[in-house]
């Protein structure tokens, strides 16, 4: 059986390639953690690390091994968070997987504030994942409520969903952009226009789904930047450098250096849910996604 402190010893061997700053990161002495890694890879029957005289480096096994380690500990860290709040009882605490957007929209800062002011001595822990990890961790009971793009599929035996949120795209462009002195742009307008382009971490073929969506809206864009988030998109906008799109409950943080312009010829938009597993097993999980499905209602972008 795996000995997960060998595993934290592991890693940090790994992240440093050097057994005695390890050894000083773990507060321990060297010669117990070269032991306790030779007795890993005895146990494994695997070559971990290439040993040099100065430096160690792992071998092309134990880069995959790194990366699955490290998840482990991921969560049997939240495991054991959970199992600490079920220790705790009903009001111990809330594990709350989340995408950013839940963030910028407001939906989760709402939905924290509330169940603050009504249980104050509730505990939260917050994990920005992937959504593929927000389910699984709702199948393992180390989260609470996922918040994500999209929901789990129909047929899922284990998870449910709900939606929270349809945010439309607006674009946003320099207020002294010639643009910005019509009040309707049309596909053409945009047509070779500089570009700054928002960064989807759901989709690894983001940029060309852009490219995608524009050229069948009926313009290309002259892509000049790739933002990493929207709200760096405002900023590179409001410096002057391009035309975005941004959802549309993100443009309460533009500028008077920004003009904003709705698009009623672009249909595509941000979509946030909110999903959890079938059996509830505590009252306070089933009281906070009501307050999450509530503070969504509060959250749409107005009209």
């Amino acid at each position: 059986m795996l000995d997960l402190r060998q595993l934290r010893y592991f890693v940090a061997v790994a992240e440093t390639e050097h057994v005695g700053q390890a050894a000083e990161r773990l507060h321990m002495s060297q010669s117990p953690l070269s032991r306790q890694i030779a007795q890993l890879e005895q146990n494994l029957g695997l070559t971990l690390f290439e040993r040099g005289q100065q430096r160690i480096r792992l071998t092309r096994d134990g880069k995959v091994f790194l990366a699955e380690v490290r998840a482990l500990l991921q969560h049997a860290d939240r495991l054991e968070n959970l199992g600490r709040r079920l220790g705790r009882g009903d009001e111990g605490g809330l594990c709350i997987g989340y995408v950013a957007d839940a963030m910028h929209t407001g939906i989760l800062p709402g939905a924290l504030r509330a169940v603050h002011s009504e249980r104050p001595g509730v505990h939260i822990a917050l994990y920005n994942l992937p959504p593929s990890e927000q389910f699984e961790g709702l199948r393992q009971r180390s989260l609470d409520i996922a918040l994500v793009h999209e929901p789990p599929s129909a047929g899922d035996p284990d998870l449910l969903a709900a939606p929270l949120l349809q945010d439309p795209l607006l674009l946003v462009l320099p207020a002294g952009h010639p643009l910005a002195e019509q009040e309707k742009v049309a596909p053409g307008d945009l047509d070779g226009q500089p570009w700054i382009a928002v960064e989807n971490a759901q989709d690894p073929a983001w940029r060309d789904t852009f490219v995608a969506s524009c050229t069948v809206a009926g313009f290309t864009p002259d892509i000049r930047f790739d933002a990493a988030e929207p709200l760096t998109a405002l900023g590179l906008v409001a410096a002057g450098l391009g035309l975005a799109l941004v959802q549309k409950s993100m443009v309460r943080a533009t500028t008077e250096e920004v003009a904003v312009r709705e698009l009623p010829w672009n249909e595509t938009s941000v979509q946030l849910w909110a999903a959890w597993h079938r059996v509830d097993l505590r009252p306070l999980v089933t009281s906070f996604r009501t307050t999450v499905l509530r503070t969504s209602a509060v959250a749409q972008p107005s009209e």
